[in-house]
């Protein structure tokens, strides 16, 4: 299991298109991948589960990665999220 721990910087924090932007990137690898946010966990190849965590601006996330492809998965999924201002570096 590999992980990392960062801040939502999106100013409406963690809504649809952001969820989908992840979930997609997620899907993309055999490694399971949870969002923890303030003692919640949730699936994030599932957009409506990240979406019921109604993660706002601000929060402190952590990503993990359990599988085959874990360190890839990591990887793609920060970059993603940086891409697209869900987080910075």
């Amino acid at each position: 299991m590999v992980k990392f721990t960062a801040k939502i910087t999106d100013p409406v924090g963690l809504h649809a298109r952001p969820a989908g932007i992840m979930s997609t990137e997620a899907s993309k690898f055999k490694a399971d991948m949870t969002i923890i946010s303030e003692g919640r966990k949730g699936n994030i190849k599932s957009i409506m589960n990240l979406m019921s965590l109604a993660i706002k601006s601000g929060t402190e996330i952590t990503i993990e990665t359990n599988g085959p492809d874990e360190e890839q998965a990591l990887a793609g999924m920060r970059e993603v999220m940086i891409a697209n201002g869900i987080i910075t570096k």
